[in-house]
């Protein structure tokens, strides 16, 4: 049997597993008009921002002068694209409780907390692909989500997926 081709950081099992429908992929996507992130951070200030974005979020996008808005409205993006991808919309989660970190080379991770970690680690979720995007007006991220097999989710997640 012949695998997919995925991304290199693919663990091999996870590769097999896919190959075999033992796991399944979820995308998610968001667009986000980045004028309606700065509208919202003018009318509501730091009650927007320490709403929806961790302390580090909001400490990285000012790191940038004139970007700020574009670099927040990224990562609401990404938020936006988790809970599509993870099918979390329903469930009560709190923005802040998903979080895009940034590292030294530039890529970015999706990293969960509280009710949004407990129901990714339920729904079997094995890793999260991040890639986010601005320019034009607009911030766009896509979310790639892999799940073990259904088999391993415990039925009330299950519906919610």
């Amino acid at each position: 049997m012949k695998l997919r081709q995925l991304p290199p950081d693919f663990p091999v099992r996870i590769q097999r597993s896919i190959a075999t429908g033992e796991a399944q992929i979820r995308v998610g996507m968001d667009l986000v008009q980045i004028e309606r992130i700065q509208q919202s951070i003018d009318q509501f200030g730091d009650r927007f921002l320490h709403r929806v974005f961790t302390s580090d979020e909001v400490h990285y996008a000012q790191l940038a002068h004139g970007q700020v808005a574009e670099r927040l409205a990224a990562r609401f993006a990404a938020k936006e694209a988790t809970l599509k991808a993870l099918a979390l919309a329903n469930c009560g989660v709190a923005w802040r409780e998903m979080e895009v970190c940034r590292a030294e080379d530039g890529q970015c991770t999706l990293k969960l907390h509280g009710k949004a970690q407990l129901l990714a680690r339920e729904a079997g979720v094995e890793q999260t692909l991040l890639s986010l995007s601005h320019d034009g007006g607009y911030a766009g991220a896509f979310l790639v989500a892999i799940f073990r097999g259904p088999e391993s989710m415990p039925s009330g997640v299950q519906e919610h997926l």
